[in-house]
């Protein structure tokens, strides 16, 4: 929220015009164009510029279908702020070229003059700051969630639920036209151009593949016939809208399931979208349906872009790259290494908006990192929820959070240097207030600390950074090594005390509970506990899958140190040599360090509450490194023979050398009641507030949401996001279908 600082207090706004500012600014620009030559270079595509090599990636944020009374205004802000950041190109979330298209039934569509005016506002908003923007079209094909979906032939996705109709000759010729009347119409309301959608699995990606086009007339059969649909879409699109408008073709290049394309199929394809007008090709990775995670947080950073650089040299138009590239320092790498001629990043540009522009001012030391995580972002698409970010939540809510200066300076405590602790202290500071942070530790972060030891989680490390250097910026007065006292905190005057103090973790209860095998997950991550070969995990929820993934990482794994490349590649059952169609091989799983027996004591899946687009990877992780997983335990007792369980009433016994407890936290509030007897006004959020599955997310959310009206706020308020009365409308719809 602050650039430029001396004496650790802030002295103006990130887009401040004062001569100091600028002086400062132009200084560390050159530094940062210096350093990121690649990535901030320019793009000419003959008729239009692009000011650097960055494609911000399409993603659905629950925003394009507007609301009553505000039209497109929230969307709107959301990307003015992304092209003031200076992305090269912004690419929006996927508009239908009709109503069969539409990925649910209230989703956003563009068939006529009324439904593209209010796209003008969007564009308008973006050209401000001279930037460029083009409206993605998107048929959602087999995976549109309501009964009129379509596609080439009557094939019901693994993840969908319904069968969709399927089209017709002359209905295949309709849709065509609806997509050119959808690029005009965008064209109309001042988009620089259009994205189309043609990969993960989406109804372009059908007509493609012949696993889900089984027709026999024009549009099915040989390969030649079942690209004639994306070729006809460009060349048609092409010559309506003229030479000056960007044509994006996002082209699967990496199917990931089994009868995808064949690479060879791909080039055919790519030189032919070339010749039909297309302006760049950017890059898909695997359908929706596939079985291999492709952006999620366990993949090495721009773990795919060896996918593009195959196809460097095979078409004259620029390529695209994409999937977990997430700092500025992996973009330029990629471009520097020949991978491609743009980097697509989507989630990065949620967690922070001037990633660009901080890249530029050498203040990448600032930037707010994307994790990976999915839980703000697309596990609130699933849900109808309007998507946003873990380590940003102003992301998509940028009208109601607003961060803006203080005009009522309070001196408040924060105790607690967790997510919640730093989210709240950092937000508040940067508004003005005056905060002092107290952290019973000897560093920040709390939960966080133990998560980035997780392998697949070492993203943490880069939100301790951001925060750590936000704690500088803002002059936050922060305290470690100090475990506060109610007395010390009514000695010191503040006007607002707030308790970030989090959970801790709830202990066993049954007999033998106190035998010397059986110890915290805490003791097990943060290294005080080395467990045995054999070892039991209480608890199947978040923590628990965690430690389990923690105790089975293969041979050799150094706990922070990320998979490499084609460590995951081999893993996952990835062809990186283009041999097999759709690019699956047998999967190689290297011997793990321990046998490890995961229990829940409730019925059903273990990890139903993990996220809703990443649970399943950690599932197949466990089955991978052959944990066993356990359902309906009741715990006997623990002694020197091993941890005494019946599952369905047959006893067993597990003979282990260790048993790691995940069975849930309780809130640690011991300085709420004396602070509130002595009249102070204190606030809890995080997991202080509700202890539950441990949720940074929501701990950071409410931080933030508190600081943003901490003037006003009462002690007792929670803050969140409030869900939509369309999203609850849908989440009962999805429920009804199921």
């Amino acid at each position: 929220t602050a650039g430029v600082f001396f004496s650790n207090r802030p002295i103006c706004t990130l887009h401040c015009h004062s001569t100091a500012c600028q002086r400062a600014r132009r200084h560390g620009t050159m530094a940062g164009m210096a350093k990121y030559k690649n990535l901030l270079k320019p793009l000419d595509l003959g008729f239009t510029t692009l000011r650097n090599r960055v494609l911000m990636g399409s993603m659905h944020t629950g925003l394009e279908e507007g609301s009553h009374g505000e039209g497109l205004r929230r969307l709107s802000r959301f990307f003015e702020e992304r092209a003031r950041g200076h992305v090269g190109l912004i690419v929006t979330g996927g508009v239908a070229p009709n109503r069969a298209g539409r990925v649910s039934p209230l989703a956003a569509k563009m068939t006529n003059a009324r439904e593209a005016k209010p796209h003008q506002e969007l564009t308008d908003a973006v050209h401000k700051h001279d930037g460029k923007v083009c409206m993605q079209i998107l048929h959602s094909g087999r995976y549109g969630y309501h009964p009129f979906s379509v596609a080439p032939s009557a094939i019901k996705s693994p993840i969908g639920m319904f069968t969709p109709k399927a089209l017709t000759s002359g209905d295949v010729e309709q849709t065509i036209s609806d997509y050119v009347n959808c690029s005009v119409l965008a064209q109309s309301v001042g988009y620089d151009g259009v994205e189309v959608m043609g990969s993960e699995g989406y109804f372009i990606n059908e007509f493609i593949v012949g696993k889900t086009n089984k027709r026999t007339d024009e549009w099915g059969g040989s390969y030649e016939n079942r690209i004639r649909l994306p070729l006809e879409i460009v060349r048609r699109t092409r010559e309506a809208v003229g030479p000056n408008f960007i044509i994006v073709f996002r082209l699967s290049m990496l199917d990931l399931v089994e009868g995808g394309s064949t690479w060879e199929e791909v080039v055919q394809l790519a030189k032919g979208l070339e010749a039909a007008g297309a302006t760049i090709i950017n890059t898909g990775i695997g359908w929706h349906e596939c079985r291999v995670p492709t952006i999620a947080t366990m993949i090495p950073r721009a773990g795919f872009t060896w996918v593009t650089r195959r196809m460097m040299g095979e078409v004259g138009i620029p390529l695209c790259t994409t999937n977990r590239i997430n700092t500025p320092e992996v973009a330029d790498e990629v471009l520097a290494r020949g991978d491609a001629d743009m980097v697509s990043m989507a989630r990065p540009f949620l967690a922070d908006p001037d990633f660009v522009l901080k890249a530029e001012e050498g203040r990448a030391d600032e930037i707010n990192t994307c994790i990976g995580c999915n839980q703000a972002c697309l596990d609130h698409t699933f849900k109808a929820i309007t998507a946003s970010c873990l380590v940003n939540p102003r992301a998509g809510h940028e009208v109601e959070l607003t961060y803006a200066p203080t005009a009522n300076p309070q001196r408040i405590a924060v105790v607690g240097a967790g997510p919640a602790g730093l989210a709240f202290a950092t937000v508040a500071a940067g508004r003005g207030h005056d905060v002092v942070l107290y952290e019973a530790a000897d560093e920040i972060g709390g939960q966080f600390n133990m998560a980035k030891k997780v392998p697949g989680k070492e993203e943490f490390y880069e939100t301790i950074r951001y925060y750590r250097r936000q704690l500088e910026l803002t002059g936050v007065n922060v305290k470690l090594g100090t475990r506060v006292t109610a007395e010390e905190l009514r000695n010191e005057i503040f006007d607002k005390v707030v308790l970030a103090t989090g959970v801790t973790p709830r202990q066993v209860d049954f007999p033998g509970h106190y035998h010397p095998k059986i110890c915290s997950y805490i003791d097990v991550l943060t290294g005080a506990r080395k467990v045995g070969k054999k070892v039991a995990v209480i608890g199947a929820g978040g923590i628990g899958f965690d430690v389990s993934e923690f105790l089975t990482a293969p041979e050799g794994t150094e706990p922070g140190s990320p998979v490499t490349v084609d460590k995951f590649m081999r893993t996952w059952g990835v062809d990186q040599e283009g041999k097999t169609a759709g690019g699956l091989v047998p999967a190689h799983h290297d011997p793990v360090l321990r046998e490890v027996t995961l229990l829940q004591r409730k019925g059903g899946k273990l990890g139903a509450g993990l996220g809703k687009t990443t649970g399943w990877i950690h599932r197949a992780e466990m089955k991978n490194r052959h944990v066993q997983m356990l359902a309906n335990v009741k715990y006997e007792k623990m002694d020197n023979e091993g941890l005494h369980i019946s599952v369905k009433d047959k006893k067993q016994v597990l003979d282990v050398d260790d048993v790691v407890v995940c069975a849930g936290q309780l809130e640690l509030r011991e300085l709420e009641i004396p602070l509130a007897a002595a009249g102070m006004k204190v606030f809890r959020i995080g997991g202080c507030e509700m202890a539950g599955e441990l949720d940074a997310k929501r701990a950071i959310d409410q931080g933030s949401r508190l600081a943003n009206k901490i003037e006003d706020a009462k002690p007792g308020d929670v803050f969140e996001a409030e869900i939509p009365l369309g999203a609850k409308v849908a989440q009962l719809a999805f429920k009804w279908l199921k």
